[in-house]
């Protein structure tokens, strides 16, 4: 049986609780969360990032999630709330739902580099490529 993006994206938004800014800095100064920015290199070196935010890209979340993985990242630990975020928030949703399938209980969506921003959240700006 398949499934489309748009059944995938209801079951993500549905699993994965989306949350505000204040809250994803709440829950940071409060509970050690995570901030993950899992957009691609590129996007960060053109739009700059979270102060504060941990990188991997989505397409390395699960090798980076899991402990018996040669690639484990130890910043991703089960016991540590983690706040996700991409350009808009699909693919944050996306990687919230397979961070949950993997174990880890306490996972949010923050949505995008914007909804960061506009909430009043610190952006380290892009590196200058120079000329």
């Amino acid at each position: 049986m398949s499934t489309t993006l748009k059944e995938m994206m209801a079951a993500a938004n549905a699993a994965v609780e989306r949350i505000d800014a204040e809250r994803a800095r709440k829950l940071m100064s409060e509970k050690g969360a995570l901030l993950l920015d899992i957009r691609d290199a590129p996007e960060i070196e053109k739009t700059g990032r979270a102060e504060g935010s941990h990188h991997i890209p989505r397409g390395m979340l699960e090798f980076r999630a899991d402990p018996d993985s040669p690639y484990h990242d130890p910043a991703l630990r089960r016991d540590r709330p983690i706040v996700l975020h991409c350009a808009s928030g699909g693919r944050a949703a996306l990687a919230g739902k397979v961070l949950q399938e993997m174990g880890f209980s306490e996972v949010y969506n923050l949505g995008g580099l914007k909804d960061w921003a506009e909430g009043g959240g610190a952006v380290e700006e892009p590196i200058d490529p120079g000329m």
